[in-house]
């Protein structure tokens, strides 16, 4: 699939999830899978090496989560090589996104498609969520690959406000680690998520303080 092609699964998959790429946006999404997949070459960065597949699976399933997004202050925990945090803050320049991640070779990345893509309202953390912490914290606290919710509360559960939201990205729903939740915390809303070339099910848990 060439390059055009691909660009038109993007933006056609953004209109389903009801997001209206512009031309600058869309270029921005495409470069970044273009440095990805030079980079993907030298340091084994992601398992999706397809094309196709990284549109699907790392855009638009990044870009899924939209309309949960909560305040202007948001961090991306465990953000591997930027997703779903770079392909937001693109779509979102009057947020500021902070992406937090440990591995160096991934951080080395992430800094990387920052500035070759001019994102100027995104910055890299080389730190792990437990241990690190910011000036204040954040409005929503996302994270698409972390464990179990218990899990993700543990680590990051202080980076998140008092009236913010944790957004867990999952597959199945998760009703069984939903009442595993630690005292202080609960589902505040469980959201299906259709991504367009996605068939396995997806979802996001909405957490917040009880």
């Amino acid at each position: 699939m060439g390059g055009d092609a691909l660009k038109a699964r993007l933006v056609a998959g953004a209109q389903e999830l009801g997001i209206a790429l512009d031309t600058v946006q869309a270029a921005a999404l495409m470069r970044l899978l273009t440095e990805l997949r030079e980079c993907n070459k030298r340091f084994n960065l992601t398992a999706i090496r397809e094309p196709a597949d990284m549109v699907d699976k790392h855009l638009l399933d990044s870009l899924s989560i939209q309309p949960h997004l909560h305040g202007k202050r948001i961090a991306d925990i465990g953000t591997g090589a930027g997703f779903p945090g770079l392909p937001l803050a693109v779509i979102n320049p009057r947020r500021s996104f902070t992406l937090i991640e440990a591995t160096g070779k991934k951080v080395q990345f992430v800094r990387h498609a920052i500035e070759t893509l001019g994102i100027e309202n995104a910055e890299i953390i080389q730190a792990r969520s437990e241990t690190w912490r910011p000036r204040a914290p954040f409005g929503c606290v996302i994270a698409r690959a972390l464990g179990r919710l218990a899990d993700f509360v543990r680590v990051a559960g202080h980076l998140c406000a008092r009236d913010g939201r944790m957004l867990a990205m999952k597959g199945r729903h998760p009703t069984a680690e939903i009442d595993e939740l630690p005292p202080g915390w609960r589902a505040r809303a469980l959201h299906e998520l259709q991504v367009p070339g996605l068939a396995a099910a997806r979802c996001v848990v909405e957490l917040e303080r009880a």
